[in-house]
């Protein structure tokens, strides 16, 4: 059985400091930090103006707060930022203007050690969340991507209290076997991360060759690359969503599948389907949506929906904190 409190009481252990650039004009992040600074799920950094902060809620006295004018440290954000850029076109004025933005500042921050990791996104786009994400801390890896998960969890009857992941549902629009197999091992992570024991399932329209295409070719040869590299995860494709996800029809469609129709890490085809599917767990199956989580950057930046509560702010904060590398843990790589 999934449970979140347990979820949040690993993060809890780490103690990592999580950046907020939204505190100023979101009133669910503020409520949601004061939840985090309570609570002490993580250590909370936020950006603003202090006195301002201050002035609209007494609680403010008691967080720390920056600003991205009056930094200690921000001529070495502005070069920081110049340096990532600079091969783009982009001037030392440029960026010395560039740094003011809530966004980039949050993420200059992470990227050069003063936080750990940075949430975002309740009052703006995907892209504004992601891009300086993108273009600052970059990804882990250059050959693989960036790409995104949705946790879904809540009572349902179909899922008796267990958690899935979806991926791709909020970055990569169409993805290639070899990306869509990249996609696979960053979700089998972030299960992990979540508690999960991780069983994948690769999706289509088909199941084990009923139906033949490239789009179904795309989604076997991706499972075929990922099997070969994880052989110790249960995993299978191609399947549609019942063969993946009802024992009844698994042993129809699928008799000799390992997932036995009880795969909780779904990996979708492209972002179409992905996108659509998630919304409809959400909206028609009751489900919470916790994401899009960010795979495969360097450091953890992630993206809300725009649609979030403020549990939802809590609860992928508390998952930032666990996508956080310890100083042992880099030391091993």
């Amino acid at each position: 059985m999934f449970k979140i409190e347990k979820l949040i009481e690993n993060a809890k252990k780490k103690q990592k400091t999580i950046v907020f650039p939204e505190v100023s004009f979101s009133d669910r992040t503020v409520e949601a930090v004061k939840i985090l600074q309570k609570k002490k799920i993580v250590k909370v950094l936020l950006v603003g103006d202090a006195s301002a902060l201050s002035l609209r809620d007494k609680c403010f006295e008691k967080f720390d707060i920056v600003n991205p004018v009056t930094f200690p440290d921000r001529d070495k954000l502005v070069k920081a930022l110049y340096e990532k850029r600079k091969e783009k076109g982009l001037t030392m004025e440029q960026s010395d203007e560039l740094e003011k933005d809530p966004y980039y500042f949050a993420t200059l921050l992470v990227e050069c050690g003063y936080a750990d990791g940075m949430v975002a996104g309740a009052e703006a786009s995907t892209a504004t969340t992601v891009r300086p994400a993108l273009q600052i801390i970059k990804a882990k890896n250059k050959k693989d991507p960036v790409s995104s998960c949705f946790l879904m969890y809540g009572k349902n009857k179909f899922l008796k209290n267990e958690a899935l992941v979806l991926s791709d549902c909020g970055v990569l629009e169409n993805p290639d076997a070899d990306t869509l197999a990249s996609i696979a091992f960053q979700s089998v992570k972030s299960a992990q991360a979540f508690g999960l024991e991780p069983r994948v399932a690769f999706l289509s329209y088909s199941s084990k060759g009923s139906a033949k295409s490239d789009a179904v070719d795309k989604v076997r040869t991706a499972y075929e690359k990922f099997k070969k590299k994880e052989k110790d995860i249960v995993c299978d494709g191609e399947l549609q969503f019942d063969a993946a996800m009802v024992p009844s029809v698994a042993e129809t469609k699928a008799k000799d599948s390992p997932l036995k129709g009880n795969a909780n890490v779904l990996i979708y085809p492209d972002l179409q389907a992905g996108n659509i599917c998630y919304k409809t767990m959400q909206y028609v199956g009751g489900l919470n949506a916790i994401g899009p989580i960010l795979q495969g950057l360097k450091k953890p930046v992630n993206d809300l929906s725009r649609g979030c509560s403020v549990n939802d702010i809590v609860v992928v904060s508390a998952i930032t904190a666990l996508q956080c590398e310890d100083k042992e843990e880099k030391k091993g790589e």
